[in-house]
């Protein structure tokens, strides 16, 4: 009764904050007959590309034409015959790329009320499609299951956002937030994930999860946010604590609870046993693994099972100078003294090497903090110093992530290809010589609708007959 109120109360309140802020327009009826965020089926859209990266092969294609009909590619080339009527919009002077996938971000912040939390999701959302996320994975709704209903809001045409997968609130909550915890995201929702102690209550938080809708199962397996200080601390040798929250036996039934239910497993992990139980269990994106560097065996499994990993460069820069204090203060100083963002670094490196999928995710989280929505593109640079080209950086958003996605969406988004979904963007300058352009997305389409167009003064055509 209690989450479907909660439920209830966050659909009403996501409505009224639409209208509100002119989102959204009504008509007399309750639903208007076409939402401007909906591309009609009559859609029929020309984008002509000076510049288009291939997502697939990590080149650069010149004057290509892609050619939308609703929401979807219908046909992509140089040679594409534009049809007498349709909307052109003349890109020639930019470089066109597909929509970027964001598989790891946090809509709501934390110990918000539920309106509060939900104007914020909306805004998370705005800046994300905004700066070129067109697909992103909320990973924790920080209670609650609030992000359930704001990708359905999005689904419907009822607000601007990218298209999204979820994952509500996360099983085990003590393992990423203190206890007790007196804040309204902690009583929210769940019965069951705020005390997973063995293999059955693991899968009954999984079942339950399921009835709310969501589309992953998210986990913390290294206990990093708890007690009077952080115990993602560092021990005396400069290594992290990243004390284990969960058994490999209870993280096994989570994966195989999940899969049976048709959703997909992330975790949130460090390192130590939390980290090897993720990397055996079956889980299918591992995330943050900082201190995988440092463990060839695992690293070996990790190629041999063919598992995407994440690293979520945007949040560990964000938390680079408390580390760094962190680490003076144990009296660790000098290079040799790792924060979580230099073993990153290394871990990273080690995994283009031996030749890893890396999915893009940010961690992204509500707010003006230190790692915000809508600012997640600076990681190509981060990629780029940590000795990736650009084009393998660009791609980390593209068919990496897309190929984590639930659902066999790798066949839905992407990629410019026939039949995906239309999700274009487009930056000023070549981002295979200046990364950073992607910082500056300054047009976006999703599903054949644009929701961005800074690129300048030329308007849109319409093909003659």
């Amino acid at each position: 009764m209690e989450d479907s109120m909660y439920s209830r109360r966050l659909a009403s309140l996501v409505a009224a904050i639409a209208v509100a802020s002119g989102t959204v327009v009504w008509s007399q009826a309750p639903r208007p007959p076409q939402s401007p965020y909906l591309a009609p089926p009559d859609n029929v859209v020309a984008v002509r590309a000076g510049r288009m990266f291939d997502a697939k092969a990590g080149t650069m294609l010149t004057n290509q034409i892609i050619l939308i009909r609703g929401d979807r590619i219908a046909d992509i080339g140089p040679s594409v015959q534009i049809p007498a009527g349709a909307r052109v919009i003349d890109l020639s002077d930019a470089t066109v790329l597909p929509g970027m996938i964001d598989a790891h971000v946090h809509n709501a912040g934390r110990g918000d009320s539920v309106e509060m939390k939900t104007i914020v999701m909306v805004q998370s959302a705005v800046r994300d499609l905004e700066a070129g996320f067109t697909t992103t994975v909320d990973m924790d709704a920080r209670g609650g299951f609030g992000t359930v209903d704001l990708r359905n809001a999005i689904n419907e045409g009822l607000i601007k956002g990218p298209r999204m997968q979820v994952s509500g609130q996360s099983l085990n909550q003590r393992a990423s937030s203190p206890y007790p915890n007196p804040g309204p995201g902690f009583y929210a929702g769940f019965t069951e994930n705020k005390n997973i102690n063995g293999p059955w209550l693991a899968r009954a938080a999984v079942r339950e999860s399921k009835l709310h809708g969501v589309d992953w199962i998210k986990i913390y397996t290294t206990q990093d946010f708890v007690g009077a200080r952080a115990l993602y601390e560092f021990k005396p040798d400069g290594s992290l604590l990243a004390f284990p929250s969960l058994t490999l036996e209870e993280v096994q039934a989570i994966a195989d609870e999940a899969h049976r239910m048709g959703l997909k497993v992330a975790c949130h992990t460090y390192g130590g046993e939390g980290m090897r139980s993720c990397i055996n269990a079956g889980v299918d994106l591992n995330m943050h693994v900082t201190e995988l560097y440092k463990d060839d065996a695992l690293l070996n499994t990790v190629v041999q099972k063919k598992l995407p990993i994440m690293i979520t460069i945007d949040d560990l820069a964000g938390l680079n100078a408390g580390d760094r204090r962190l680490l003076t203060e144990l009296g660790l100083t000098g290079d040799k003294y790792l924060t979580r963002l230099g073993m990153a670094e290394q871990t990273l490196r080690k995994l283009v090497k031996a030749g890893v999928p890396l999915a893009f995710g940010s961690g992204a989280v509500a707010g003006d903090g230190a790692f915000p929505h809508g600012k997640q593109a600076d990681q190509f640079a981060w990629k780029v110093k940590w000795g990736m080209t650009p084009a393998q950086a660009l791609q980390t958003a593209f068919m990496p992530a897309a190929n984590v996605l639930n659902y066999n969406w790798a066949t839905r988004v992407g990629s410019l290809e026939r039949g995906k979904f239309a999700d274009v963007i487009a930056v000023g300058g070549n981002p295979l010589t200046d990364v950073t352009e992607m910082e500056r997305v300054r047009f976006v389409m999703k599903g054949g609708v644009v929701m961005k167009n800074d690129l300048a003064p030329r308007p849109p055509q319409t093909a003659s007959r």
